[in-house]
């Protein structure tokens, strides 16, 4: 009989904004939850039609990628770091009324209620860690080899590496080792 032991994650992951505070994601998601969300990046991705200059690009179309980002990690997010992250409110006389995350569920509500009006008190983050924040939760639940693709003009620049650079030299200034095969 074989055994053998999985680690499965229990803590959440956490994205620490500096001055914005802290997100926190769910310890670890459910193939379906990541891919169906990632999906629905691609699909408003792919209507820019695959236009790289930001001054081309309909604002529309890049207004959805963007929300879609944006409720893609917010559908990753523990409940209080959702909440603060992506949040439409639904104003009627002053009071708020109900709250979404989804600006057009609650532009639904506000014209069911008439007279309301919605306001967009989800946290403000630069477009570069917004993408960041995206290839990070990739890395963390997609297994790091697949990233999403953005316009080029909003990548951020690479992330640093962590340690220092080595000088060390190959064993075998020839070739290296490669999987599978003896070293003779």
């Amino acid at each position: 009989m074989a055994t053998r032991d999985f680690a499965v994650r229990t803590e959440p992951h956490v994205a620490n904004l500096g001055a914005l505070g802290e997100l926190h994601f769910t310890a670890e998601v459910f193939g379906d939850e990541f891919l169906d969300g990632y999906a629905q990046i691609q699909e408003a991705q792919s209507r820019l039609g695959g236009e790289q200059d930001l001054t081309k690009m309909d604002p529309a179309a890049l207004r959805d990628v963007y929300g879609s980002m944006r409720l893609f990690l917010c559908r990753l997010m523990m409940p209080e770091s959702a909440e603060r992250f992506l949040r439409f409110e639904v104003i009627k006389g002053g009071k708020v009324v109900a709250h979404f995350r989804e600006r057009s569920v609650a532009e639904e509500k506000a014209a069911e209620l008439g007279g309301a009006r919605v306001e967009d008190k989800s946290m403000r983050v630069p477009d570069r860690v917004l993408i960041e924040l995206l290839e990070w939760t990739t890395e963390v639940y997609g297994g790091g080899s697949e990233r999403p693709t953005t316009p080029s003009s909003g990548s951020s620049r690479a992330s640093r590496r962590a340690g220092t650079p080595g000088k060390a030299s190959s064993p075998s200034k020839g070739s290296t080792r490669t999987a599978g095969r003896s070293a003779r």
